[in-house]
């Protein structure tokens, strides 16, 4: 109970101060709010807000959230089957290289990533920073690891005989992936979904380096740092930005925590 309390505070200091006005977020940003109407009030500011743009900022974040999980749950799914039937050496080497990107901070690729994708982009002419389709790319790089991860242990609990069964009635091997096998991994999908989703979601470090902090899109936790100012901070804004920002996260989870722990834990035993 005491590590809950821990953990939960961050998170019921922001709906603390997602009621008060920003002087008295100074004077006492620990007390519970006095007027909690204060609230509807700073989510109106924030929502009417242009240089916050809360509707556009919502959609980018949606888009580039939905667009990245569904493909990397098919390409991990993909990948992790072929992995597992495949048994040669090379599976096994391009697993353990899964494996391994999962231990490499970010921080220690993210400049040569920004070099590599501007080099991309003069060579081949496609847009990879400041867009849509360079932050999901790179979603997918950094997301698949984990991914596959998960779904390899998962996979290898499945009866083969279930897809030879398949291949007798003159499946082909997509078929047999799509209509046999991917069906059968909906408890861990659910899991790669939630666990990816909640990272990308409120991913700052990533969308504000290839985005940029004053780019046409912005997502979410990079539109909150318009209220940060040089001299000036809103914290009655930002706060209550931040809260916005978490609602439809939290709201996915609740409904969706059963599945997690059901995934997570079927594909390490398995």
């Amino acid at each position: 109970m005491v590590l809950a309390l821990i953990v939960l505070s961050p998170f019921v200091l922001v709906i603390f101060n997602s009621a008060k006005k920003s002087a008295d977020i100074v004077i006492s940003p620990v007390a519970p709010p006095l007027n909690w109407g204060q609230m509807l009030i700073n989510m109106q500011n924030v929502i009417n807000n242009q240089n916050f743009s809360y509707w556009k900022s919502f959609a980018s974040s949606l888009f580039i959230t939905v667009v990245t999980l569904v493909l990397l749950t098919v390409f991990s799914c993909m990948a992790a089957w072929v992995l597992v039937r495949n048994k040669t050496k090379w599976s096994g080497i391009i697993f353990m290289i899964f494996v391994a990107a999962m231990v490499i901070p970010f921080q220690v690729v993210m400049l040569p990533l920004l070099s590599t994708f501007r080099e991309i982009s003069s060579f081949t002419g496609i847009k990879l920073l400041s867009s849509y389709v360079g932050i999901i790319f790179a979603y997918l790089g950094f997301g698949g690891s984990m991914s596959v991860f998960i779904l390899h242990g998962f996979i290898k609990g499945i009866p083969k005989e279930l897809e030879e069964a398949a291949w007798i009635d003159g499946c082909s091997p997509e078929g047999t992936f799509f209509r046999v096998v991917f069906p059968l991994l909906k408890p861990v999908q659910m899991t790669i979904l939630i666990l990816n989703g909640i990272w990308i979601w409120n991913d700052y470090l990533l969308p504000s380096l290839m985005l940029g902090l004053n780019g046409r899109i912005k997502t979410l936790p990079v539109a909150v740092s318009s209220f940060v100012g040089s001299y000036v901070k809103q914290w009655d804004l930002i706060l209550t930005a931040a809260f916005l920002a978490m609602i439809p996260i939290i709201i996915l989870f609740l409904f969706a925590q059963r599945q997690i722990i059901q995934g997570m834990v079927e594909g390490a035993i398995k």
